[in-house]
């Protein structure tokens, strides 16, 4: 495995950044947003929320900004890069899983390069290693190239002097997140990326992203008249982050659609169901010039989607797929329309004002070649399967009814197999919602896709999610209550609770050595691993920890 290079001393002698400039993730909730106007949708009076005038959050972008400076990240550079901005409260990694894969998939006019270019994509958080944070063409960056960047940019902000006016000290280094979406775009720009598809971290107005983002006035000394932004997309909104974003759906909508940019189609759901949450974009939008394209459902259920997609999720996933592709396709459609050429790295033709692109595209416009792309999308940690030593380990992290549901049709004909030694394990933990409902509903599925669960099913193993480390003082109550209401539904079948995976790992072995024994044919037992994305990140990791860093 590889190794950072560089002087341990260096790492330790280290000022970061704790601030008064770290509010944005630490401070305490800020007041409940103010209302900025009036509007009336569908005979409802909503406001448009905005945040008070004493909102430390206000500081995030000025702070980011002079984190870009001080890296030499400046406006004329990261305005060589074109972007589709992605933010949600859920489906973000899913949208940005499926916007490369079907940019990657896009028609080319060179035998060379399409027209989007080398594409990078910068999404958290992570599952085993930071490196899946920053992709170049559908892979994460590798090790090599990974640690080369780490250091050109560690040396960067070493070498910056102190920023009075925000009480940055001379060769400081921000926080993890904002350290990474530097590193992430001092990759792609090395790396020759054009196209960069961009997830929020948090919110969205103030998002460390949406700095990198910068409109054209922010900087005079740039040549481009455009936004670098090419396309907006705003997945799935819920109540999260309430410390930063507020408690309603009305004021998370307002931070969310900060990824809106000026003439730029930003695309979302019609949440017809939400008339409030639609009259904030709408406001917004309206208050942004931004173009807010909202996608009804019943074009999503009209449209035919991409059958026999990787990527697992029923109608919730054929959503994302919907404003993946629009996002993808509008993307295209900017840069063939501002004359980007499609030799290797950054670029574009020299017309001082670009024409105007067309209008946004329909979904029943959308062509085969990103529908192709978006088949092909995968992420990690679902429907994943890792072959070692007796053991096919299928893998994903669902943790709510729907996504088990998902997974069960997956399994069934899997698990259905009836060969010699091809025995079924489950390997199952959440440890914040109602464990036993899931996984007796998870079970139930399969049944009903005509599994024989009890005859299938070898083992049931409850472990928590630690890899390792005070096991004896482990407390696992929660994996005793799912244990005890998987025996009361199958009283047959053998259930294990374990203290951490390393436990888990060497009964899944004994299990196999065991099949291995007594089978006529080698065959791998199957082993299930659901229930939490912590669980199955960690199980990814002790089955590859060449892949850690």
């Amino acid at each position: 495995m590889a190794r950072l290079p560089g002087p341990q001393k260096r790492l330790r002698s280290t000022v970061y950044v704790p601030s008064t400039t770290i509010h944005a993730l630490f401070g305490s909730k800020p007041k409940d947003p103010e209302p900025q106007d009036a509007t009336t949708t569908n005979s409802t009076t909503t406001t448009t929320p905005k945040p008070p005038p004493a909102d430390p959050n206000l500081l995030a972008i000025p702070e980011m900004r002079a984190w870009l400076l001080r890296a030499g990240l400046t406006p004329d550079r990261l305005s060589t890069l074109s972007y589709i901005h992605v933010a949600g409260t859920k489906g973000k990694g899913s949208v940005a899983a499926l916007t490369t894969s079907a940019l990657l998939s896009s028609p080319s006019p060179s035998p060379s390069r399409s027209v989007a270019g080398r594409v990078g994509t910068y999404t958290s958080p992570h599952l085993v290693t930071p490196r899946e944070r920053i992709a170049i063409d559908g892979r994460p960056v590798d090790q090599a190239l990974f640690a080369a960047a780490f250091f050109e940019l560690w040396d960067a902000l070493s070498a910056a002097p102190a920023d009075d006016a925000l009480a940055i000290p001379a060769g400081s280094k921000p926080f993890y997140f904002r350290f990474l979406t530097l590193l992430a775009l001092h990759l792609f720009l090395r790396e020759g990326v054009r196209s960069v598809v961009l997830e929020c971290g948090i919110g969205g107005e103030y998002d460390a992203t949406n700095a990198v983002v910068l409109p054209p006035a922010a900087s005079s000394s740039s040549s481009s008249v455009f936004s670098p932004v090419t396309a907006a997309v705003i997945t799935q909104l819920g109540v999260d982050h309430v410390a930063m974003l507020g408690d309603t759906p009305e004021a998370i909508a307002w931070h969310k659609a900060g990824v809106m940019k000026p003439g730029v189609a930003a695309f979302t759901r019609r949440l017809d169901a939400q008339p409030a949450v639609m009259a904030v974009l709408r406001a917004r939008a309206r208050d942004i010039g931004a173009e807010l394209v909202e996608v009804p459902d019943d074009d999503v259920r009209a449209w035919s989607g991409a059958p026999g997609a990787k990527l697992p999720g029923g109608d919730f996933q054929k959503r994302n797929q919907a404003l993946a592709a629009l996002a993808a396709a509008r993307h295209l459609q900017v840069l063939e329309a501002r004359g980007v050429d499609a030799g290797p790295g950054p670029g574009a033709k020299t017309e001082t004002v670009p024409p105007p692109p067309p209008p946004p595209p329909r979904l029943r416009d959308v062509s085969e070649t990103i529908v192709d792309g978006l088949r092909e999308a995968t992420l990690r940690g679902r429907h994943e399967i890792i072959e070692r030593a007796g053991v096919s380990w299928h893998l994903d992290g669902a943790h709510n009814a729907d996504s088990l549901t998902e997974v069960a049709r997956w399994m069934a004909p899997v698990v259905a197999e009836r060969r010699p030694g091809a025995d079924f394990v489950l390997v199952f933990n959440q440890q914040e919602r109602d464990a036993s409902a899931l996984l007796l509903g998870l079970l139930g599925e399969m049944e009903a896709a005509g599994v024989d669960v009890r005859s299938r099913l070898r083992s049931a193993v409850f472990t928590r999610n630690d890899k390792g480390g005070d096991a004896e003082n482990a407390d696992v109550a929660v994996q005793e209550r799912c244990a005890a209401a998987f025996r009361e539904a199958y009283p047959a079948v053998e259930t294990l609770v374990c203290r951490d995976l390393v436990e888990m790992k060497n009964a899944i072995d004994a299990v196999a050595a065991a099949a291995a024994a007594t089978a006529t044919e080698a065959q791998n037992i199957r082993v299930l691993v659901t229930g939490s994305m912590y669980l199955v990140g960690n199980v990814i990791g002790l089955l590859e920890p060449e892949g850690l860093l």
